[in-house]
């Protein structure tokens, strides 16, 4: 489904192009998305504030059920030029005529029936892509791009309060064990492991522990 302007011109606007719409809109930015990129850990970078990426085309954030993307085009686009291919694995976004802005293999299956697309103000693609995997947070985009740290990936309270208590408590448990994880500390299944074996060393004083390891 494609939510679409009204098409009033037959040309696409020829006195900008996306990567320098990119660079005008996103100017204000620059400083943030630098001081981004310089905090990496092990080759990958701090998310946006919409747990994504900020690129140089375009920009993408998420939550553990969707995937929002930005790409900024020359002002007054008209949504007959956009061109906008998806599949379950492969999104390509641009312009007719031009090289693709997007273009490449999904960093995880999407569900193509709630995904959608809209022309907003006739200078930007605003798409909405609905994960197939809501448990996970993507890396990246497209495979190939930079990828993101998803241990510092901060979800909305909110967003948690949305999801059903099963759902929620496997989240959060997920959560938990990165930052464990992170810190070289037990995540909570190595915990409640050892719990049980030193309540059984209490009601077992009798017997010799000194050689039990966790497994």
């Amino acid at each position: 489904m494609a939510i679409l302007s009204e098409v009033e011109e037959d040309q696409i606007p020829t006195n900008s192009s996306p990567s320098k719409t990119v660079q005008a809109e996103n100017k204000e930015d620059e400083a943030p998305a630098a001081a981004a990129d310089e905090k990496k850990t092990d080759g990958k970078r701090a998310p946006n504030k919409g747990n994504g990426l900020n690129m140089d085309t375009y920009s993408w954030g998420q939550s553990l059920q969707e995937v929002t993307i930005n790409v900024p085009v020359p002002p007054g686009t008209k949504s007959r030029f956009i061109v906008y291919e998806l599949k379950k694995n492969h999104l390509k976004v641009g312009l007719k005529g031009q090289p693709p802005i997007i273009d490449g293999e999904l960093y995880q299956p999407v569900k193509v029936e709630d995904c959608f697309w809209s022309l907003e103000d006739q200078k930007s693609i605003s798409i909405l892509l609905t994960k197939q995997n809501q448990m996970d947070w993507w890396k990246c985009l497209v495979k190939g791009d930079p990828e993101i740290d998803t241990q510092k990936v901060e979800p909305e309270t909110s967003k948690l309060s949305d999801l059903d208590l099963e759902t929620r408590s496997t989240v959060e448990k997920m959560m938990f064990d990165q930052r464990q994880k992170s810190m070289g500390l037990p995540t909570s299944d190595e915990m409640q492991k050892q719990d049980l074996l030193k309540k059984f060393m209490e009601q077992h004083p009798e017997m010799d522990f000194s050689g039990a390891k966790m497994a």
